[in-house]
């Protein structure tokens, strides 16, 4: 690999870290940019370096966010742990699923949330406030652990799931549930690292110099959400989901 190779990488990894701080998705950039760079290496090699360069971008993000918005840890902290535990077991069972089996599941889903969102103008531009109750924490359970399972056997999509299941089902506005899913998301980035670690499946080579280019975009991602709010959230938000149904659809043509 060429020092051009890995330049182009890190610009994409620079894309994905700053549209993922916004709206989560970062790996429909950046996955892609590595499976053409290596495309012989299996999928779990390209989904561990994938995960050790995300989880620096998440976490700068977090950081950022942090101090600035109101984060509701009594929901946050729940989801997250069981998100934790969840993803480590799809991190292993990846080598036992098909992936194309997944693909026309996300692809139905996906299209669903971005017919739901663009007909409901107001949905995720106004923050209501909740009580967290018993109910609403079990939910955040029933919801980190379906996605962190999903982020570490599958992985496309994963902020945006849990972006959009964080205002439907808690009524965040757009930017307090892309803050919340940050969190989440770490600990999914982590416990699949606890996997794809040991099992030797990170590129070291390529994962930290398109980490710290993954924490640059995250840095700018931040600033931006910051300074435009909800109302340019919810339009990045759908902006992504139409890149992800061309994706999921492509893949399912390629296939």
């Amino acid at each position: 690999m060429t020092m051009l190779d890995i330049a182009i990488l890190c610009l994409f990894a620079y894309s994905a870290g700053m549209v993922d701080a916004v709206v989560g998705g970062g790996g429909l950039i950046q996955i892609p940019a590595l499976i053409n760079a290596f495309p012989n290496s299996p999928p779990a090699t390209i989904f561990g370096t994938n995960k050790l360069a995300s989880i620096c971008g998440t976490s700068v993000a977090a950081r950022s966010y942090f101090g600035q918005m109101t984060v509701p840890w009594r929901l946050v902290l729940p989801a997250a742990i069981s998100a934790f535990v969840m993803s480590f077991f799809g991190a292993a069972a990846v080598s036992f699923v098909p992936q194309h089996w997944l693909r026309p599941i996300v692809l139905v889903l996906v299209v669903a949330m971005a017919f739901y969102i663009f007909h409901k103008k107001d949905f995720g531009t106004i923050r209501h406030v909740l009580h967290f109750g018993t109910r609403e924490r079990i939910l955040s359970v029933l919801i980190g652990g379906g996605i962190g399972f999903y982020d570490g056997l599958f992985g496309p999509g994963t902020g945006s799931f849990l972006i959009f299941l964080f205002v439907r089902y808690f009524s965040f506005d757009f930017l307090q549930a892309s803050v919340s899913a940050k969190f989440v998301n770490i600990t999914t980035n982590l416990a699949a690292l606890l996997f794809f670690i040991p099992s030797g499946n990170v590129l070291y080579k390529i994962a930290i110099p398109i980490a710290i280019f993954n924490m640059l975009g995250a840095y700018t991602g931040t600033w931006v959400a910051m300074k435009r709010g909800a109302g340019f959230v919810r339009l990045l938000f759908l902006w992504l989901l139409a890149m992800l149904i061309l994706k999921l659809s492509y893949d399912m043509v390629a296939a």
